[in-house]
């Protein structure tokens, strides 16, 4: 059974897989067209609609139109009440996930069941979770989660086989930004570091765009009333990306805006978008240059390859940023459609280990020609990508809530002491010794933190805490008892964290708390209301 590769992107998203020849393929939607929407309506109490139509009806029924979810996956406290059901982040994106395989299945014949899909690589621990139950929500096996620019490189790596280099992957799409240096070699993908800011994407770019053409329109009419209009706003906000896009290839563009009777004709001139745009631009490349400063002291030197990645790097000011800042040629590298691709190879990678695994007595040959068969590709297909290594890094900073140095558990002061660093090589399972702070605990609070800020920080404020656990029912122990606490990141980014208590042997406990996510019965009933939904 084929494993198909899903990228869920904030603005579009599609799905693709490996041909029987080897060579992944964007499998079009319903309506024939490879990039869908992400952009869900809730049309009736038992019907969704995703995609273009669901984007087109976002002027005449806003408040039943949900977009840009991406940017509050994984987050608590995120919900939306639409008829009575409260949905999730989670539960919206699996809409437009369930879309995806309805559509694939339609157009391959074949029933969509296993997928992997994309996540930024800047995801943390907590939204990469949500991905995943965003999948199985959507009644589908997620094999595993991908880092885009992971997949952006395997899928660059297929097309230039045996070219030993380091590339630098700019992906900006609609809601999210990061950069990535990997390093290619022999068709294994190491990623050397990794930066970005899963709040900044094109979706911004958008935004300056419509405040624009909104004050232009609102300067020639100025008692319309238009500014203060939430039908002008959503007719404003849907053309915004046209003309974002028009200036791509157009050094200006005529936007006619209509509001109770009257026009305007806004010219936009690339130059003005590109200075109304600037500060966000600028924003990407620092996040390049710390990246790259990064990698020069990993030893990864400068990249041979600078690769686009992205619908929005279709912007001609990317590029030229990138030149002017660093000297690099970029090159634009299938920006709608490689990670996808990538993520269709990631999935065959994932689908062979996990068959190989399953035929593990049977012996080498007759395995490979088993599995060749069960996948349907060719057995030389199989041989490639078994032993085919990825290499990811952490993405942030993980660690857990302690008493601040040089002051006293009553103080109630705290700090985070981080067990896992930026760009750490996954997967990474480092162990620290901490204390109890005081005498006669019975019990043991270990709560986890994650980097919140774009750089490491002891403070409590430039981190977030994403879970915790507890050790119980302990004999009262001695000031300064000592506990063992492990981070276990796995190559994808997620993470599990143990503690044992090491005083005495009977009291010893161990405790596993599994970071992120919607626990279990929340996952069931959003599943039995997303499956309610025609």
């Amino acid at each position: 059974m084929t494993t198909f590769g899903i990228d869920l992107g904030t603005t579009y998203s599609c799905i693709a897989r490996v041909d029987d020849t080897g060579v992944p393929v964007i499998i079009p939607n319903e309506a024939g067209a490879e990039i869908t929407p992400s952009v869900v309506h809730f049309v009736s109490p038992h019907r969704v609609v995703v995609g273009d139509e669901a984007k087109d009806a976002a002027k005449r029924d806003a408040e039943r139109v949900v977009s840009l979810i991406k940017r509050h996956i994984g987050q608590s406290g995120t919900e939306l009440e639409i008829d009575g059901i409260t949905h999730t982040p989670e539960s919206i994106s699996a809409l437009i996930v369930r879309a995806l395989a309805r559509g694939a299945a339609a157009a391959t014949g074949e029933t969509v069941r296993d997928v992997v899909i994309t996540v930024p690589a800047y995801f943390g621990v907590a939204e990469r979770r949500a991905t995943e139950q965003a999948g199985e929500i959507a009644g589908l096996t997620v094999v595993n989660v991908v880092p885009e620019p992971v997949a952006a490189a395997l899928h660059y790596g297929a097309l230039n086989e045996g070219e030993d280099q380091t590339i630098l992957v700019y992906d900006l799409g609609g809601g999210t930004f990061d950069t990535t240096v990997i390093r290619l070699s022999g068709g294994d993908v190491t990623v050397v570091c990794t930066d970005g800011d899963h709040r900044l994407g094109g979706a911004d770019w958008d935004e300056r765009i419509v405040a624009h053409l909104r004050d232009c329109f609102v300067a020639e009419h100025p008692d319309s009333g238009a500014g203060d209009s939430e039908e002008f706003l959503q007719e404003v906000t849907l053309v915004a990306e046209k003309v974002k896009k028009a200036l791509s290839v157009r050094t200006s563009y005529r936007q006619t805006l209509r509001f109770e009777g009257r026009t305007a004709a806004v010219d936009v001139s690339r130059e003005t978008f590109e200075a109304l745009t600037a500060d966000l631009l600028d924003q990407t490349v620092d996040i390049t240059g710390r990246a790259l400063a990064v990698a020069d002291r990993a030893g990864a030197g400068t990249p041979d390859s600078v690769l686009l990645v992205g619908g929005s790097t279709y912007m001609p000011a990317v590029a030229r940023a990138l030149r002017e800042r660093f000297g690099f040629d970029p090159r634009l590298h299938d920006p709608h459609l490689a990670v996808a691709k990538g993520a269709a190879m990631f999935a065959l990678r994932e689908s062979i280990r996990i068959r190989l695994a399953h035929e593990r007595d049977e012996p080498g040959d007759a395995a490979i020609r088993k599995v060749a068969r069960t996948v349907g590709v060719s057995e030389t297909a199989v041989r490639t990508w078994k032993d085919r290594e990825i290499v990811n890094v952490v993405p942030r900073a993980f660690g857990v809530g302690v008493v601040a140095r040089d002051t006293e558990p009553e103080e109630g002061k705290r700090e985070v002491s981080h067990l896992l660093l930026p760009n750490d090589p996954l997967p990474a399972a480092p162990t620290k010794q901490f204390y109890t702070p005081l005498s006669n605990q019975t019990s043991i609070r270990i709560s986890i933190w994650e980097q919140a800020g774009p750089t490491v920080s002891h403070e409590l404020d430039s981190n977030r805490q994403i879970g915790e656990g507890r050790i119980e029912r302990l004999p009262p122990l001695p000031k300064n008892s000592p506990i063992d606490i492990t981070f276990a990141l796995d190559e994808v980014g997620l993470l599990t964290v143990s503690a044992v208590e090491l005083v005495t042997g009977k009291a010893m406990e161990h405790v596993k708390v599994q970071i992120g996510g919607l626990d279990d019965k929340r996952v069931d009933e959003l599943r039995a209301a997303v499956a309610r939904l025609s």
